[in-house]
């Protein structure tokens, strides 16, 4: 697991791919934080928080599109699949590459928090929380776009069905409000990331939140690891 997960992780920084995420992420974080920091005079980065969801759904794809298509596209995915590692192994360190990735360019909201303590006291709790709230939404979402990377030898197929499957996710909390059927409603509202995304943005450590996370992560990459069975066998 050490080593594909440092192959991933390298393979990141020896491409475009790495930088181009940093910038975006900074990029517009950056500006959320101006918005409401600066010019909207306010000391918490809740808002910040809340803006990124929707540029978080557009980044994760972009980020997992390559950990299994590129292998497919190259034609390296058959020696993948018969290394002495497990499936398990395999999985787990390209999710872990590319999380690593993701979690670094997290660490900016720390730098912001600390901008805002040079003006006011700024609540670390919500910026801790936050943290780990937007940590476990990308965990969830690369998880999901990784089984959907391991689906299709494009990148760019891989990058467009991760971004569709995140906007309907994102888009779930407006469904509910056209469904007039109480139990659908009811078990739409339990799997949207939105609300459970939303409650650390308010400073609180959901465990209800941090359960659906990481089961989440858990069921996707389960499915990784079955879609790669059944490729092994064929």
């Amino acid at each position: 697991m050490t080593a594909i997960f440092k192959r991933e992780l390298g393979s990141y920084f020896n491409s475009a791919i790495a930088y181009i995420v940093m910038a975006v992420f900074f990029g517009f974080s950056g500006y959320f934080f101006t918005a409401t920091c600066f010019v909207g005079n306010m000391s918490t980065l809740s808002y910040t928080f809340s803006n990124m969801f929707m540029i978080i759904i557009f980044l994760t794809p972009i980020i997992s599109m390559k950990t299994f298509s590129e292998e497919k596209k190259q034609k390296t995915d058959q020696a993948l699949l018969t290394s002495p590692a497990s499936l398990f192994d395999i999985v787990m360190g390209k999710f872990l590459g590319a999380f690593t990735l993701y979690a670094l360019c997290c660490l900016i909201f720390f730098v912001y928090g600390l901008v805002i303590s040079f003006f006011t006291a700024p609540d670390w709790a919500v910026i801790i929380c936050t943290t780990v709230g937007i940590l476990l939404l990308g965990g969830a979402l690369i998880a999901i776009d990784i089984f959907i990377s391991a689906l299709t030898e494009s990148q760019v197929i891989a990058a467009v069905v991760g971004m569709a499957a995140g906007l309907a996710l994102y888009m779930i909390n407006t469904f509910i409000s056209m469904i007039q059927v109480d139990w659908i409603a009811s078990a739409l509202k339990a799997i949207s990331p939105t609300n459970y995304y939303m409650s650390f943005t308010y400073g609180m450590l959901d465990l209800t939140g941090v359960v659906f996370f990481l089961s989440v992560i858990a069921l996707f990459v389960f499915f990784t690891i079955r879609a790669l069975e059944r490729k092994r066998w064929s």
